[in-house]
């Protein structure tokens, strides 16, 4: 039976993901800060999971807490971080950019430096992780989201790199949503909004054939090609 750990499973996509691959027989490490909204997942609908508190803030508490997770699960197979904050942000507020980074950037490089790390002991594996297509452009409602999910994306890439230079069996799968019905999904007037659900088993099907990118939905791919083509000065208009 194959063997899951979620980062950021208390809501969202994390937590829709969650219930698609337990629905599809794997065993579950969960994570979170909210770690009371991870223990209703393990009762509704039941499955066999272990859950663990985690703050990829504080790096070097989250990367042992990683650490314990495997252990306790005897080893896994797949690692999705999909930890991660978003704000709609014209005032720049310093606070909001500061916890933006120190989320998206700093504590998602502590988790995927340690997940690369067992996985390189083990031989094989596969990460994946929630990316955005605001990686493919700057925004001015929120500079640090858009930015800190660019660096995903180069990280994500680097580590496949790395990896497929040095010949190891290890899966990395950037994941690239558009906007999804969650509480990370601001404003009025949103385009293109997808249920849940769907975003998730889309991102499932993806995980199953290792893809390297995925749009989710498909016809997201059609608005970055378009974005990253759009002169500036059409695009700052958006």
């Amino acid at each position: 039976m194959k063997k899951a750990i979620i980062i950021g499973a208390s809501s969202g996509i994390g937590k829709q993901l969650a219930k698609v691959l337990s629905e599809n027989g794997y065993i579950l490490g969960l994570s979170a800060r909210r770690v009371e909204l991870l223990a209703e997942l393990k009762k509704n609908p039941p499955c066999q999971c272990y859950i663990h508190y985690m703050d990829i803030t504080n790096t070097r508490e989250a990367a042992s807490a990683l650490s314990d997770m495997i252990a306790e699960m005897g080893g896994i197979d797949l690692i999705v971080i999909s930890a991660g904050v978003g704000y709609v942000n014209q005032e720049l507020r310093l606070d909001l950019e500061e916890d933006t980074v120190m989320t998206n950037v700093i504590g998602f490089t502590a988790i995927i430096n340690a997940a690369l790390m067992y996985f390189m002991n083990k031989g094989e594996g596969h990460i994946a992780a929630i990316s955005s297509v605001a990686a493919i452009r700057g925004g001015a409602d929120g500079p640090a989201y858009y930015a800190s999910k660019a660096y995903i994306s180069n990280y994500l890439e680097g580590v496949r790199c790395k990896v497929m230079k040095e010949n190891m069996n290890i899966s990395v799968t950037d994941i690239r949503p558009g906007l999804v019905d969650t509480a990370m999904a601001k404003g009025e007037g949103l385009f293109w909004v997808m249920p849940l659900e769907k975003a998730a088993k889309q991102i499932y099907k993806a995980i199953c054939k290792r893809k390297a990118i995925v749009y989710v939905t498909k016809r997201w791919g059609l608005i970055a090609f378009v974005l990253r083509i759009m002169p500036i000065w059409l695009y700052s208009k958006l």
